[in-house]
């Protein structure tokens, strides 16, 4: 009998998303009856405000529930282009927008239609981790740019330039970041954009968070137009509108870009759903508060989180500039009681404190764990107690 290798070498370049593998662990927990604190899911605690509901209930209720266009109806794809244009000043046409099953799909399409094997994008660490897997299952060749974090892992264009090669094909940058909830300075994105476009080099511009930035107006890289042959923006109404169930996600570049990603659409999952698209036709024309009332009541939550690890010896933390994460350094307590890595923490803390929280290996450094604070102010104050009692345990 001759052996036949069973799978192929793109699906063992990655890794099963160490955050949803946190949260099968934690599920299996509450199944069993333990009650924990869970910091470990990226999405908001709110409901999906209801004018977006009804829109959804009233499409269906109109039946519209057919195929589409696999790009999306001309009337979302026109409602993301306006919604860009009048918060960041971009100029985009309908059919420089292809909508998607969730924003990762777009990123997935992305690097799936510009990097092929061999072709290096530059990633700043620390990252979001799909972002390294992706890369590697389209056989590209990731390029870190290790930031700071006594700069509040700040990244320039510096950085970013003593990373290119004449084999880098895409920057990717994420800002507001998770899982760091750093927001780069608008300069910095600027010169990016600049330095990249004069080298015939794409930037990816994840924009997942980019109404959580607490540091003012939202700021896209995508503004500098004249520079637009060589961006991608990447987007999602998850975050923003509280929709992360909905997988409601979209891009914007290059139409040759965007229509080489339509194509790879129409041979996995075609349109994203009618009724999905209807709905978030109004999460992006309706009225904007809602938006500005969540961010609001983020900020209150990072606070009160990041006043709750000043309470706890030996852990260190930047303040979050945007997004719903803080990411902690807990390797004052490595060497203690057997911890070691950022995953023994992580595993410790929810099989012995019941705090859900993610290592930061994932995200590509080794001291820090990523929580998120998209929870309720009661979840925050008890997994603060939580994790000040275990981590004074230690000694």
């Amino acid at each position: 009998m001759i052996a036949t290798k069973i799978l192929t070498d793109r699906i063992n370049r990655i890794e099963v998303s160490a955050t949803m593998a946190i949260a099968a662990e934690a599920l299996r927990l509450k199944a069993s009856g333990v009650k924990l604190s869970d910091f470990a899911a990226g999405e908001p605690h709110f409901e999906t405000p209801r004018h977006i509901k009804d829109a959804a209930i009233d499409a269906i209720n109109q039946g519209y529930t057919r195929y589409t266009a696999v790009a999306g109806i001309p009337e979302i794809r026109k409602a993301i282009v306006a919604r860009h244009k009048e918060d960041f000043g971009t100029d985009y046409a309908a059919d420089e927008c292809v909508f998607t099953t969730g924003g990762k799909l777009a990123l997935f399409n992305a690097i799936q239609v510009l990097v092929d094997h061999g072709d290096e994008v530059i990633l700043p660490v620390p990252y979001w981790v799909s972002f390294k897997d992706i890369i590697q299952y389209a056989g590209g060749v990731v390029k870190y740019v290790e930031s700071s974090e006594s700069e509040n892992f700040r990244v320039t264009a510096g950085m970013i330039e003593a990373a290119m090669t004449d084999k880098t094909k895409a920057i990717i940058l994420n800002t507001p970041s998770n899982p760091s909830g750093a927001v780069m300075a608008a300069e910095d994105v600027e010169a990016i954009v600049r330095l990249a476009h004069a080298r015939g080099v794409y930037v990816m511009l994840d924009e997942c968070y980019a109404y959580l930035n607490f540091e003012g107006k939202p700021v896209s890289g995508a503004s500098i137009t004249d520079c637009k042959e060589h961006i991608i923006v990447l987007g999602s109404l998850s975050k923003t509108y509280a929709m992360t169930g909905w997988r409601a996600g979209f891009a914007l570049g290059p139409k040759v870009v965007i229509s080489a990603m339509g194509k790879l659409q129409s041979q996995s999952t075609s349109n994203a759903a009618t009724f999905v698209q209807r709905a978030s036709i109004a999460a992006l024309t309706s009225s904007q508060d809602c938006v500005v009332e969540m961010k609001a009541n983020y900020i209150e939550l990072r606070d009160r989180i990041i006043a709750g690890f000043k309470t706890i010896p030996g852990i260190t933390c930047t303040v979050p500039q945007g997004a719903f994460y803080v990411y902690p350094n807990v390797s004052s307590f490595y060497g203690r009681n057997g911890l070691s890595t950022a995953s023994d923490v992580a595993s410790r803390l929810l099989s012995e404190a019941f705090v859900v929280a993610v290592p930061g290996e994932p995200f590509g450094t080794t001291d820090h764990i990523r929580l998120s604070y998209a929870v309720a102010p009661e979840v925050i104050d008890k997994g603060i107690a939580s994790m000040k009692e275990w981590f004074g345990k230690l000694g």
